[in-house]
């Protein structure tokens, strides 16, 4: 995993710096979606990681799949990651490329989890709470798990905020085991 993003980090950059000199974030990102979901197939993968697929037999499929989807310059991208054979790290790339749109933007994403539903106004209560806490603009999904028992997680970037009723249980039986 370490090494995927080692490698994905260079070409995830420079996509970011081509959308942004072109004001085509949202371009990128739906192409880069579009691609990552081709490469990410089964018989896709399958076929790239095949030493008697030819790079161009590999870059005809996927401009096949892909169709008029992509721009020139998404064009190019796909062919440089079939020459380089890097076409499995488009999940990646994509990922890569969102996280540095996110920063740009000032935005961060969280995934709450919550015991119970929460209402519009707790929800929006603790957004603006975690944006204060971040200093940035949180873009929250929401998801609900009786299992916490009472309370919230929230996973934002790679800090977990854990104020559930089990993670104080469970923090309370670790320390009475210790």
């Amino acid at each position: 995993m370490a090494e995927e993003l080692t490698l994905a980090r260079p070409y995830a950059e420079a996509v970011f710096r081509l959308a942004t000199q072109h004001k085509a974030y949202a371009e990128w990102s739906d192409m880069l979606a579009l691609a990552a979901s081709v490469a990410a197939d089964e018989q896709v993968a399958r076929l790239a990681a095949d030493p008697n697929c030819s790079n161009q037999q590999l870059e005809r499929l996927l401009l096949a799949v892909c169709g008029g989807k992509l721009s020139e310059q998404g064009v190019n991208f796909l062919k440089l990651l079939v020459e380089n054979n890097r076409i499995v790290l488009l999940p990646c790339i994509r990922e890569q490329y969102e996280k540095l749109r996110a920063d740009q933007s000032g935005e961060i994403d969280a995934a709450v989890t919550s015991a119970f539903p929460m209402s519009d106004t707790q929800l929006a209560d603790l957004i603006g709470g975690l944006e204060r806490r971040f200093k940035r603009k949180i873009k929250a999904t929401v998801k609900v798990d009786p299992e916490l028992i009472g309370g919230v997680t929230v996973v934002a970037g790679d800090e977990v905020l854990d104020a559930s009723v089990r993670g104080k249980l469970e923090t309370m039986a670790n320390a009475l085991k210790g």
